[in-house]
């Protein structure tokens, strides 16, 4: 059984302008030791969804659907149930430290409180191991600092205090939501290089929101991409970055800006993600795709495996989106299951001369050599 599991989860918030849908039907598995990273844009769904396993929606939210901890079920549970769980087995990197620590109390005070609850130490104790979290996570003078408030420190001190309470109960399960977005790239190598020890020592698993790509191809073992509360995209990462097999995939992935590629304008997604107020019918990403057809106005494709390990949700065949020819409406479209996998082209054959298959690279479009 894997530490966490996740069924047909469903995510809605009721609102004066009606219901909005913010996730769809995603199911989930991660086991202990290994790494999910999650991208996707604002609004589709990823923090709802970690809030959602934490117990943490919000008053009008409402969650349906199951969320298995290590054999427990944790959706919708009692408070006494979910105390004693979060912090302590599961703990979560808030994505803004300023709303998440308390301005009346010391840091002091909100760490100790921590080990105290859930480890039984007394106040001296908890004190000297969260100075030992503040130091590992390079907080300087931690000793001296651990007494100051929130508001006196930096924003990207305050997050690595986020990132030092949550890790020092040792979760078995870290939900990072941004964790390295207010810190500049050194320390953001030195936070996810500290995650990954922890993790190591711990066996413990993280699943990482983030819209990095360059954090999660360094980090993670497996993505998720989300697009209106839904999964369009699943696979390891290599694969996902070298050959991506959905269009909001490469859409996300060109936007990367590239040192091989000429001329000023960045590549951008056009349109603007969808109102889940209104959710349409059909895919979530079909207004802004280059491969649209008929059908995906009016029915939702459902996640299918195409490869091995790697699954996608698009009614475009697999070869179009590699080949980046979008269908013609005059001809028929062949369904990716009827794709032989041995008969599709290498997508290192479709890379740029020169470049290596990575994160910015899949899906670029092929240039001639320079022979200067």
């Amino acid at each position: 059984m894997s530490l966490l599991e996740i069924r047909d989860l469903n995510v809605r918030f009721a609102t004066t302008d009606g219901e909005v849908s913010a996730v769809n039907g995603i199911n989930l598995d991660i086991d202990r030791g290994r790494t999910l990273g999650i991208v996707g844009e604002s609004g589709s769904g990823k923090s709802q969804l970690a809030f959602s396993i934490m117990g943490l929606l919000a008053r009008n939210g409402r969650a349906s659907g199951s969320v298995n901890f290590d054999g427990t079920e944790i959706l919708n549970a009692p408070p006494a149930v979910l105390n004693r769980i979060r912090a302590d087995r599961i703990a979560m990197i808030f994505q803004d430290p300023m709303t998440s620590l308390n301005p009346y109390m010391r840091v002091s005070d909100q760490m100790a409180e921590v080990l105290t609850l859930h480890k039984g130490l007394s106040k001296r104790e908890a004190v000297a191991e969260s100075v030992r979290m503040l130091d590992a996570v390079k907080i300087p003078d931690a000793k001296g600092r651990i007494r100051l408030y929130p508001h006196e420190f930096s924003g990207g001190m305050r997050q690595r205090v986020m990132i030092a309470m949550a890790l020092l109960c040792r979760p078995d399960l870290l939900i990072a939501d941004e964790p390295t977005t207010a810190l500049d790239v050194t320390v953001q190598a030195q936070i996810m290089e500290l995650l990954a020890d922890l993790q190591r020592e711990l066996g413990m698993a993280l699943i990482l929101i983030t819209h990095d790509l360059g954090v999660v191809a360094g980090s993670c073992e497996r993505v998720m991409v989300m697009y209106g509360g839904r999964v369009m995209e699943r696979a390891p990462v290599d694969p996902l970055f070298a050959d991506p097999a959905h269009p909001y995939t490469q859409g996300l992935l060109a936007a990367i800006p590239r040192v091989d590629q000429k001329g000023d304008k960045l590549s951008a997604i056009p349109g603007s993600p969808p109102n889940m107020t209104h959710p349409p019918a059909g895919c979530p990403f079909a207004p802004r795709c280059a491969y649209v057809m008929a059908i995906c106005h009016q029915v939702m494709p459902p996640l299918e495996d195409f490869a091995t390990d790697r699954e996608r949700a698009c009614h475009a065949a697999v070869g179009t989106v590699r080949m980046g020819h979008a269908p013609q409406p005059d001809l028929p479209e062949p369904a990716a299951a009827d794709l032989d996998e041995a008969t599709l082209p290498d997508p290192h054959d479709l890379l740029p001369q020169g470049a290596i298959a990575g994160a910015g690279t899949a899906g670029a479009p092929r240039e001639p050599a320079d022979d200067r």
